[in-house]
């Protein structure tokens, strides 16, 4: 059973049987995802209409998509010829070393991504670098390690937003369940002051 059957759902409603949007719903999934699972892809080829064979092309043809899980940053590296000249070779360097993997590679802690391309269309800007879809023009490795340095911080102040918003939501569902368990301790204690009193049992803190 596909485990992002839930997220696919979402992506697939209104869409269902139409063959057509196959690439519009593996776009949804990669950036629901950060990747396609071959779970999903199952799915999609059952919900669509469409031949499982297509759409394994497609998520291996484009460069968009990917196979294996990618960072929350993607930091590709332009290794075309303009760029190459320019000092693209110093920039690929600086980002394996700041990160501490090879292009092709995602970081331990899943935070990024970095990739190499043969070239991004846009020599005159080289050395060129794209983080998350941004272009950054006459790169230099250590304008590189700032874009790094910058992207990890908003990524780790997300992680802690995302931790403080599930703590406050699972205090909610908390708060929720024990509400009906105090009621009830309440009513317990307001059916002993009864029976006490009719027993003529003096309340606690007070003489007879």
């Amino acid at each position: 059973m596909c485990e992002c059957r839930d997220g696919l759902d979402s992506i697939l409603e209104g869409r269902r049987s139409r063959p057509d949007q196959l690439i519009e719903v593996l776009q949804d999934v990669q950036e629901r995802f950060r990747h396609i699972p071959e779970d999903a892809m199952r799915v999609i080829a059952s919900e669509l209409g469409v031949p499982q064979i297509e759409v394994y092309r497609a998520a291996n043809f484009y460069k968009a998509f990917s196979l294996k899980p990618r960072g929350e940053n993607v930091l590709t590296v332009c290794m075309g010829t303009a760029c190459h000249v320019r000092g693209a070779r110093l920039l690929s360097a600086a980002a394996e070393g700041a990160l501490g993997v090879r292009a092709g590679e995602t970081t331990a802690d899943g935070r990024f991504t970095l990739e190499h391309v043969n070239c991004l269309g846009a020599c005159a800007l080289g050395p060129v670098v794209v983080m998350n879809r941004t272009y950054h023009a006459h790169v230099t490795p250590g304008k590189l390690r700032s874009l790094i340095k910058s992207a990890g911080s908003a990524t780790e102040s997300r992680e802690e937003k995302r931790d403080a918003e599930d703590k406050k939501h699972k205090g909610t569902r908390s708060a929720a369940k024990a509400a009906p368990r105090k009621k009830q301790g309440i009513q317990v204690k307001r059916d002993r002051v009864r029976r006490n009193r009719l027993q003529g049992v003096p309340r606690a803190g007070r003489n007879r």
